[in-house]
């Protein structure tokens, strides 16, 4: 059985003025779609592995067949991508940390201020994502590569694609009970979601 888009878990304006709905419309039904049509393609060739969710097939991209690594690794990393992107947005707009998410922010970054610099950092450099991650110490830390390929749990993950003041912005339709609510599981739990 081939993946599907999911679909939102939310209404494509539900995150306006932060994010309007004719981008969210682009970004989900047209190039996350596109992602999924592409990895079906790719994982065809080996219909087994369907019975996996998209997390676990990057999560073990070292057991994958050589011939389609590369691509599992690039389509399935935008359809992961995208579905997290989704996930962590909140319709509760202006939340903040808390719990134990809160207490690693505070103990890696001192605030969320410097947080929102790391994250703005990766968006002057170029990278297309940009992920707060945490490694299985439990330590914290912001990178620009798909995480579960490297053992590491996303925690917020922001498209850089936008400009940089939207980095600010983005922060306030952040889903901070998510985020620690992964920050709570191990990877082999977190991957089965996704």
């Amino acid at each position: 059985m081939d993946f599907i888009l999911q679909p939102l878990p939310y209404t494509y304006d539900a995150l306006e003025p932060i994010i309007d709905k004719e981008t969210i419309h682009l970004h989900h039904d047209k190039y996350q779609q596109a992602y999924v049509n592409k990895l079906n393609t790719v994982i065809s060739k080996y219909p087994e592995l369907f019975n996996k969710t998209v997390g676990q097939l990057l999560y073990n991209l070292d057991i994958l067949p050589n011939d389609i690594k590369q691509d599992v690794f690039i389509q399935g990393g935008g359809v992961f991508s995208y579905s997290f992107f989704w996930e962590i947005l909140s319709t509760e707009h202006n939340q903040q940390p808390a719990g134990s998410i809160k207490e690693a922010i505070e103990k890696t970054f001192h605030s969320i201020d410097i947080l929102k610099a790391q994250f703005k950092k990766y968006a002057l450099s170029g990278s297309s994502w940009a992920w707060l991650v945490k490694h299985p110490n439990y330590d914290l830390e912001v990178v620009s590569s798909i995480p579960i390929t490297n053992n590491l749990i996303p925690l917020i993950a922001i498209g850089l694609w936008w400009e940089p003041d939207y980095i600010e912005n983005v922060f306030n339709v952040l889903d901070w009970k998510k985020a620690d609510e992964f920050y709570n599981l191990d990877i082999i739990e977190f991957v089965k979601r996704f």
